[in-house]
């Protein structure tokens, strides 16, 4: 799908999210380890960041505008929380279920669907180009910050 260019650093996160969720998806009794880490690498890496970049930036963004009590934007901001609670589990245990981390590759896999097929053209449709180049300068300031 073509993205907006504002939202395209987004975007690109989204897919190293992708990647980490297939390692999580096809964890192995064997694997195990190697998905934890590499999980736990991609949180600190980029994961952690994107989350606060979307809820710092483009979901206020969003809300000047649009409604911020839809339910699209209730169920992004309770995935970021299921997504950070299971994050801090696999980093808290060691030997996580092999079960445990399929959940949680499932679970990031379908909410960057969500973002990618349905808020990011909500906020596309809502904002202006104007707001959106707003939108894509302050991302783009968050990463610098990083």
């Amino acid at each position: 799908m073509k993205r907006d260019p504002a939202l395209t650093s987004l975007s690109h996160d989204h897919h190293q999210a992708l990647v980490a969720a297939q390692r999580l998806r096809r964890a192995e009794a064997t694997t195990i380890d190697c998905a934890r880490e590499a999980v736990l690498a991609y949180w600190e890496a980029h994961g952690r960041a994107h989350f606060r970049a979307e809820e710092e930036v483009l979901l206020p963004a969003y809300a000047r505008h649009g409604d911020a009590y839809d339910e699209l934007v209730a169920i992004v901001l309770c995935d970021h929380v299921a997504i950070r609670r299971r994050i801090g589990d696999i980093y808290h245990d060691s030997h996580p279920k092999v079960e445990t981390l399929r959940a949680l590759g499932e679970l990031i896999a379908s909410h960057v669907r969500l973002e990618e097929q349905e808020l990011f053209p909500l906020v596309v449709r809502t904002l202006s180009p104007a707001q959106l180049r707003a939108v894509a300068a302050a991302l783009d300031q968050a990463d610098e910050d990083r």
